[in-house]
């Protein structure tokens, strides 16, 4: 094969990065909001490393993690509703500012040497706010930047750009706080915080509805959550991409299992342990990197079931497995089929809905993916102690299996979704 034939081949193989090229604003805040991600993550690590060292607890490091769920949860829904008011760009500097302020705080409090884990707990609840306020809005402002057809592009790219942020993060805040203090991983995420901000500063305002027909924006109306899930209700196509989504993260999340299976299927340890964990993430970044072929699939809602079937297929494999190159190899591929469902129930909800609800089904978006997997990891770890670790693992992913194919059967348009005909 020609070098000549060989680029079109593995352009089309590789991410589009079409969005980043031809789109300036698009660019700058893809850059931003990576960046930014990438210092958040270092936040957290910071964090857990310093409740840990004021208590000595696993259990008060996990109370880090209730104190940013509870928030999420709520303000989720209502920071879809606010975006759906007000101008998103400056809901977006408002809610970013909060949280660049908000580290700046950690930043004292560990400068200061403070030996109570409540400021932290405090201020991660904040941040928590901040971010359920500014996610919305973020995410609901990429239509107005891009035509549609590019929506699975620029979605595979902030995949992207999420997997980078989940494996550097943490292990660039390890690094920092091993040098030189919990200080700098939160300094470090207040500098991280400028790119964000500049991106959005740069953008033009972004009022819900004036994409419609003739400009004209959207009546304003005061933020309405049960507005948006009516609409939702009665909207079977965007209804089935969460649906769907939930069958997968309720019925067939195996992540709190790894402690235990590390010993009792590989003879491991804690270094197995966190191989388990990181093979999901690198199957979702190497789905991302290898993610061309997306924007040439129309049958969007085909493509999710069919997705959620081989994260459940792989799940359930996984579970009968003991060889541990062989279980990272299909936990890999579990993450690679959750990036390409993503994609498309995001570019779905960015297409089919609205412009003046984008931001509610962004915010309900944000509560099935927060809470999604804590519901399954209680779930998980309940048939765990119920029956086996195997039992509950294998269980889990024929029920997404299942689950998918009643969706299939009982929603036949989902099936027929087609990208170039949007209907919600």
């Amino acid at each position: 094969m020609t070098p000549a034939a060989a680029a079109p081949r593995r352009s089309r193989l590789l991410a589009d990065i079409t969005p980043l090229r031809a789109h300036a604003d698009f660019r700058r805040l893809w850059f931003g909001n990576t960046v930014s991600a990438v210092g958040q993550q270092m936040t957290a690590m910071a964090v857990s490393l310093q409740v840990y060292a004021i208590t000595g607890s696993s259990f008060y490091v996990g109370l880090v993690g209730l104190c940013s769920l509870v928030p999420l949860v709520v303000f989720g829904l209502y920071g879809g509703a606010v975006a759906d008011a007000v101008d998103r760009r400056k809901l977006g500097l408002v809610s970013a500012s909060g949280a660049t302020a908000l580290s700046a705080a950690l930043a004292v409090v560990a400068i200061v040497h403070v030996r109570q884990v409540w400021p932290l707990y405090v201020l991660v609840a904040l941040q928590a706010v901040c971010f359920a306020m500014n996610s919305p809005a973020r995410s609901s402002m990429i239509p107005r930047l891009l035509p549609s057809e590019q929506l699975p592009s620029a979605n595979a790219l902030a995949s992207l750009a999420g997997g980078v942020s989940q494996m550097a993060g943490p292990m660039l805040g390890g690094v920092f706080v091993g040098f030189w203090g919990y200080q700098a991983a939160y300094l470090i995420d207040v500098a991280a915080f400028t790119a964000s901000l500049y991106a959005m500063w740069r953008l033009p305002a972004m009022l819900p509805g004036d994409d419609r027909p003739g400009g004209a924006p959207a009546v304003r109306r005061r933020p309405s959550v049960m507005e948006g899930l009516r609409y939702l209700g009665a909207r079977p196509n965007l209804r089935t991409t969460f649906v769907s989504d939930l069958a997968a993260m309720v019925l067939a999340q195996p992540r709190v299992l790894f402690p235990a299976v590390a010993g009792l299927w590989f003879g491991g340890g804690t270094r197995t342990v966190g191989l388990l964990a990181a093979a999901p993430a690198v199957g979702a970044m190497l789905g991302s990197v290898f993610s061309g072929w997306l924007g040439r699939v129309h049958r969007q809602g085909f493509a999710v079931l069919i997705a959620i079937a081989s994260w459940g297929a792989a799940v359930a494999v996984f579970g009968l497995t003991r060889n541990l190159l062989l279980g990272l190899f299909f936990l890999a591929l579990a993450g690679c089929a959750d990036t390409v469902s993503m994609v498309f129930r995001n570019t779905m909800l960015q297409s089919a809905a609205p412009d003046d609800m984008r931001g509610r089904l962004q915010g309900v978006f944000l509560v099935v993916v927060v809470g999604g997997p804590r519901l399954g990891d209680f779930l998980a770890g309940s048939a765990s102690d119920l029956f086996t670790p195997t039992a509950a693992v294998v269980g889990g992913g024929i029920a997404c299996i299942t689950a998918v194919l009643l969706i299939g059967v009982m929603q036949r348009s989902f099936i027929r979704y087609d990208a170039r005909h949007p209907v919600a």
